[in-house]
């Protein structure tokens, strides 16, 4: 277990998210994802969502007061490394972390603005587009989008690698000070090409294109690139790795329900396995 420098106790990260009953997404992804790189996960939910491999078919929203008082729990007895922010279904929810946030002032924030499910359902309310613009682009580490979610936040279309470069950057002018854009959604290519955009430039990392659909790709990323940076490791690395780590977790992925969708094995890279 990581521990941070001067502190006897683990280092911890803190995922503010939705979780998924299904088990493949959100919350439960993200924990998974934390444990698999020896670091302690922490929880607040800030959306339930009733959902399985096929698709979501409700969410729930707690009171905010409540959501408050689980993330204070955590930075009261916890030493928090970063936080990862997942599903935020709305603008009223956005304002409460993010006067989290600025209450606490974790060392890394890494934002994966979930707007819309595999299955194609809508997450994210269209009054919260433009609080997550203004309201968490400035408190990121790094922005985690994948190109259906930087094209909502741009208001244009992505369709090839150079447009990627370009995306990166306009969503950095919007704010965040590094975006890694996730290639996936890239039609027409044999490789899948994630691009990190930062004040030295941009990092590609590549991968063969498994031909899989699958869940809970974007979720696991992000955690564990926020686990990465709490262990440690420069933001160029620490990218780096969650992206090999996202591959390896994909091609040992299975298939838990009745559909096609597959689910990441997190702990595919264990010893043994």
């Amino acid at each position: 277990m990581t521990r941070i420098q001067d502190d006897s106790r683990p280092v911890c990260v803190l995922t503010i998210a939705g979780s998924d009953s299904g088990g493949g997404a959100g919350i439960q992804a993200d924990l998974k994802a934390f444990a698999a790189h020896g670091v302690h996960g922490l929880s607040a939910l800030a959306a339930l969502t009733a959902q399985h491999t096929r698709g979501v078919t409700s969410v729930h929203v707690p009171p905010q007061d409540f959501l408050d008082a689980q993330i204070d729990a955590c930075f009261a007895d916890f030493r928090i490394g970063a936080v990862k922010l997942g599903m935020l279904a709305s603008a009223e929810v956005i304002g409460t972390v993010a006067r989290a946030l600025q209450r606490h002032r974790p060392p890394h924030v890494v934002v994966d603005p979930v707007m819309v499910a595999t299955s194609g359902a809508r997450l994210l309310e269209e009054d919260a587009l433009e609080a997550l613009r203004t309201r968490l682009l400035p408190l990121a580490t790094v922005l985690t989008p994948n190109l259906p979610e930087a094209e909502l936040l741009l208001g244009r279309r992505i369709e090839d690698l150079q447009g990627m470069s370009a995306a990166a950057a306009a969503l950095r002018a919007l704010g965040a000070p590094a975006v890694l854009l996730k290639g996936g959604h890239l039609d027409g290519t044999d490789e899948v090409t994630d691009i990190l955009a930062d004040a030295e430039g941009e990092q590609h990392t590549a991968h063969p294109r498994l031909r899989l659909d699958a869940h809970g790709t974007g979720c696991t990323l992000a955690s564990a690139v926020a686990a990465n940076l709490a262990r440690g490791l420069a933001l160029r690395q620490a990218c780096a790795a969650a992206v090999d780590y996202v591959h390896a977790a994909l091609r040992g992925g299975y298939r838990p329900g009745r559909s096609e969708v597959v689910v990441l094995d997190h702990f595919a890279i264990m010893p043994g396995r």
